[in-house]
């Protein structure tokens, strides 16, 4: 029992070391990350997805070093968490430099136009901005009068106004559907005779 007792808790390194290892690791990460573009948070494709992935387990032993106790592990998840908390805060108060952290908005589409310098920017294809659009409840590129890539990675869409005669036309259509219903209230079930 004290072997099982001893793997778990004996950390072969110094906890300083630890914490120094998890906040190094982080600030790689988030650099990293800032670098390649919003696209890898937005994760909008496969490809991406197993790039966040594989470099969780890539940092893993940067963080750990060649601790593999539970209290090691505990001890530099801990830290991720309390860096990552102080961080958040901090940028909270800070928001100039949380801008200079997070990136700024980027218009992909702008007045029903797409912004084709700014998707080539962001490595963003049509098919992958039209499948977001999708999920957001838009059928195409279309409906669309402004996309705006957040410095998060998500897309915000905004619906394109109806035009003034698509207006006019609806409120045309509303009269005489409101106009029928007095005339066959008036003359029984049956239709108005033209």
């Amino acid at each position: 029992m004290s072997t099982i007792w001893h793997h778990l808790m004996d950390i072969p390194i110094p906890v300083w070391e630890k914490i120094v290892r998890a906040a190094a690791v982080y600030v790689f990460l988030i650099v990293g990350l800032r670098l390649s573009g919003k696209r890898e948070l937005a994760q909008l494709n496969p490809f991406d997805l197993v790039v966040l992935l594989t470099l969780s387990n890539t940092v893993q032993n940067a963080i750990i070093g060649d601790d593999n106790s539970l209290l090691g592990g505990i001890i530099g998840a801990a830290a991720l968490l309390a860096i990552n908390y102080m961080t958040v805060r901090f940028m909270f108060h800070h928001p100039r430099l949380e801008r200079l952290v997070e990136g700024s908005r980027v218009v992909l589409v702008k007045h029903g136009k797409l912004q084709k310098d700014n998707l080539r920017q962001e490595l963003i294809t049509i098919a992958e901005l039209q499948a977001a659009a999708r999920r957001q409840g838009f059928e195409s590129l279309k409906e669309i009068d402004e996309a705006i890539i957040e410095p998060g990675g998500t897309i915000s869409f905004l619906r394109k106004e109806p035009s003034p005669e698509r207006i006019h036309y609806e409120e045309i259509l509303t009269r005489l559907d409101r106009i029928s219903a007095e005339l066959r209230s008036l003359g029984g079930s049956e239709g108005p005779v033209l």
